[in-house]
């Protein structure tokens, strides 16, 4: 029996296929696009799902519509896909670079937008304080109805999403910002990061700050928003040191994560360098 006529493995056509395949097998199935996380679930003592369906064929998962106003990212496309197809958007500079920067080239060629998303395990996900920073949404869809809500909203209650929910699509608003990812592998290739800022900000001619989104990811078990920092910095001119210093003195919002590459301690203390790096980089954005 090839895997394709496996009962634990079932190819889907459509979006509507996709979804109805899922409805059917409840909370014994489950979406597989790249694979690039569930093939290591042995590694980490991780059951698999009784049964998968499969989303990377599913055309409508594998677009990127860059539109005026918004993009609109399908499910199953890839790192590298992405990054391809934002290497020239301007305004959405620090999802390109979380495209582009993330694991290896082995894995940004098969690890999907969708996956980054929906694994709450993966707490080093490039893409996810990248599309915080950028106010993005999601939408889901499910075989009676489909829904959109702000990334951060479905970051935390994905753990509980209803049986038969399949992540269609990532939108991002577009407007005249500018924006940037700094990571901190311990080596150069193949590390997941010890720690990730995000930053987009719209900046007036005096350098001042009218909107700013900061992120930060892997420091935590979830990425999130960094409120407390945006607030002190907005409708002030962004100056790296001035920004590094009041991180630093911010920094105790967060309480680190332990891991075998690093300590909690150690991603809450390279934060401030992080922030300092990504004001940085927006004057380099120009």
């Amino acid at each position: 029996m090839s895997v394709e006529d496996s009962p634990r493995f079932y190819r889907a056509k459509s979006l509507d296929d996709a979804v109805a395949a899922l409805s059917e097998r409840g909370r014994e199935g489950a979406p597989l696009a790249g694979a690039t996380w569930i093939m290591r679930a042995p590694i980490r003592d991780e059951k698999l799902a009784p049964s998968y369906v499969a989303i990377s064929r599913v055309e409508e998962l594998r677009q990127v519509a860059v539109l005026g106003h918004e993009i609109k990212i399908g499910a199953a496309v890839t790192h590298a896909e992405l990054a391809a197809a934002l290497a020239s958007v301007r305004d959405c500079r620090a999802l390109a670079i979380a495209a582009e920067r993330s694991a290896n080239p082995a894995i940004r060629h098969q690890a999907t937008v969708g996956g980054n998303l929906c694994t709450p395990a993966f707490a080093a996900a490039d893409l996810v304080p990248a599309l915080l920073c950028l106010d993005a949404e999601v939408e889901l869809a499910h075989r009676k109805d489909s829904g959109r809500m702000p990334l951060e909203r479905f970051l935390a209650m994905r753990m509980e999403i209803e049986p038969g929910t399949l992540l269609r699509c990532v939108i991002v608003p577009r407007t005249p910002r500018r924006s940037a990812h700094i990571r901190l592998p311990l080596r150069k290739a193949g590390d997941y990061p010890v720690a990730i800022v995000s930053l987009a900000a719209t900046l007036g001619s005096d350098g001042r700050a009218s909107k700013l989104a900061i992120a930060v990811g892997s420091v935590e078990p979830v990425a999130r928003r960094w409120t407390r920092l945006e607030h002190e910095l907005l409708d002030r001119p962004l100056d790296p040191q001035s920004a590094g210093e009041r991180a630093e003195a911010a920094s105790a919002d967060f309480v680190g994560r332990d891991g075998v590459e690093a300590p909690g301690w150690y991603r809450v203390k390279v934060l401030p360098a992080l922030v300092r790096r990504a004001v940085e980089a927006l004057s380099d954005a120009q």
